[in-house]
């Protein structure tokens, strides 16, 4: 049986003016695979995100998403993904439990649905005693868990990661991490951007890094650590690979 791609890049070129912020890149991500997207800041791994989600109009080249065009089709496919920012850009005026009703409305999720699994969200990101204030009163972590609850209310066939753990709490990051594996083995695409390692070597399925616009690796740890003949952990191989690399 073949395999199901989700996501599949072409010649990828995004040029400002005459920097050349992503230089003709190729890959694809298949059907509920966690794919770790890794790179130093600058190497282009936020523009080719941003790419993908139809934030940013790529300068030459083919990405397909849900096999559908991004540039032609991308209010169909924003309709069947999350994205999750680095930073928690939220409603801040609105409660926690205004803004979850709000995505749940956009997404079209039932309001049958929604009445069961907001109330589930918040007590399994221990929200629940906060529902009702303001977000703007919220710490990063708590905005992070609104947001990461608000992506898995309307169930997304992808979901888009930058930094999805940044601010949160040792126990809220394990459930996290344990979440999107399961979200994963039920046919969930995960493509997933940290500078967190450990997380992509024990989460991730394949690891593509990049640098300066460039692929300059893409497999399974396991054989990245043939590449470079260690069997490091995955620090110590990203090192290795982007040594000298610019």
């Amino acid at each position: 049986m073949d395999e199901v791609i989700s996501i599949e890049v072409k010649n990828l070129v995004k040029k400002y003016g005459d920097f050349e912020a992503v230089k003709d890149i190729s890959f694809d991500v298949k059907k509920g695979e966690i794919f770790a997207f890794l790179g130093p800041n600058g190497a282009g791994k936020t523009t080719t995100v941003k790419i993908l989600t139809g934030l940013l109009k790529p300068s030459s080249g083919e990405v397909s998403v849900l096999g559908m065009n991004v540039s032609r089709d991308i209010d169909k496919i924003k309709s069947k993904i999350g994205f999750v920012p680095d930073q928690p850009y939220v409603y801040p005026y609105l409660t926690a439990f205004e803004y979850m009703r709000m995505i749940g409305d956009v997404y079209k999720v039932p309001v049958e649905k929604q009445q069961k699994m907001i109330p589930e969200m918040f007590e399994m990101f221990e929200l629940d005693g906060r529902s009702s204030e303001i977000i703007d009163s919220f710490s990063h972590g708590m905005k992070q868990k609104l947001v990461i609850s608000g992506v898995l209310l309307h169930a997304p066939e992808i979901m888009f990661l930058d930094e999805p753990l940044v601010g949160l709490d040792p126990r809220s990051a394990k459930l996290v991490k344990d979440i999107f594996a399961k979200l994963a083995r039920n046919g969930t695409t995960i493509f997933m951007c940290t500078h967190v390692l450990d997380i992509a070597q024990k989460l991730s399925d394949r690891i593509c890094i990049i640098n300066g616009g460039k692929i300059l690796a893409l497999d399974t740890f396991e054989n990245l650590q043939k590449r470079v003949d260690s069997q490091s952990d995955l620090e110590s191989v990203y090192l290795d690979i982007t040594e000298g690399v610019s």
